[in-house]
């Protein structure tokens, strides 16, 4: 997400600074993909919701499905909104499980009240507070999306919004308008005495005001250098938690296992479950 050259926010519309260059770097460099999934986990950590029971989540600047494929992989539904069209034609290559839908959430969240029973976002809220055309008013956009999101989630629910806040003052604009808008909550500092390792994730609760959850605060030289560092080595791609080439067997056998863990109806495997096919002639 950063580089040398500033803030990306700073550089243009998202739309426009996620094209496919961007977009290749999410699917192709290892170091990405597992800061993307570890920061999912932890925002599902921080969801709180009922064990061994499938939800219907909401992964607001779902980008290639990183995110959304931790939660497919925890038995979790979802449906991913992201401005970007190279992003989503990322994740539709990635033949992710959940629903994807291109629009800005800055002019709000395009669902029926109460659709959602969570909703996660990464590193996407930030980008609602820079103007990129004179319509353009961070407090206007910032609570639309608020508002829209308090409604589209049933009532009690949580929304875990990891984020990148460029001071304190824009952290306090995000944090103003999501109150102005019904939410309770606060934010979470994870790592709040390392400079690279560090994250916050705005914690948003739409029922009764609950205490909030505590931060993490030990981190290992080397987590903290991982956080750290980027490559732009290309990798195969592969499944950042479990290792598996995508379309080999065994991805096979575990998306069909995640499925029947959800309730859905799978055909049995054989010995010939994800076996390459001959070409035909």
């Amino acid at each position: 997400m950063w580089c040398r050259r500033g803030r990306p926010e700073l550089r243009g519309p998202p739309e426009l600074y996620y094209d496919q260059n961007e977009a290749r770097k999410y699917v192709r460099n290892s170091r990405m993909i597992d800061i993307q999934t570890k920061m999912a986990g932890r925002a599902l950590e921080l969801l709180d919701l009922p064990e061994d029971q499938p939800c219907y989540l909401l992964d607001i600047g779902c980008g290639t499905g990183l995110s959304g494929d931790y939660l497919s992989d925890e038995g979790h539904y979802w449906v991913g909104i992201d401005i970007s069209p190279a992003m989503l034609d990322a994740a539709l290559d990635r033949d992710t499980e959940g629903d994807l839908l291109l629009g800005d959430m800055g002019q709000g969240i395009p669902f029926k009240p109460g659709s959602f029973d969570g909703c996660i976002s990464i590193s996407a809220v930030q980008w609602l507070c820079n103007a990129n055309k004179k319509s353009d008013i961070p407090a206007k956009r910032l609570y639309c999306f608020f508002s829209s999101l308090y409604s589209v989630l049933v009532r009690g629910a949580r929304a875990v919004l990891q984020l990148y806040p460029e001071n304190s003052e824009q952290l306090e604009l995000i944090t103003t308008q999501a109150i102005k808008a019904g939410f309770t909550g606060g934010v979470v500092v994870d790592y709040p005495n390392s400079a690279k390792a560090k994250k916050f994730y705005l914690c948003l609760f739409s029922g009764p005001s609950t205490p909030l959850p505590q931060g993490l605060n030990e981190v290992t030289d080397e987590e903290e250098a991982k956080e750290s560092t980027f490559t732009n080595a290309r990798v195969r791609y592969k499944i950042a938690r479990r290792g598996m080439v995508r379309k080999s067997r065994e991805w096979v056998l575990e998306k069909k296992n995640r499925r029947r863990r959800q309730g859905r109806e799978v055909r049995p495997d054989t010995k010939y479950t994800g076996r390459n096919r001959k070409p035909r002639f």
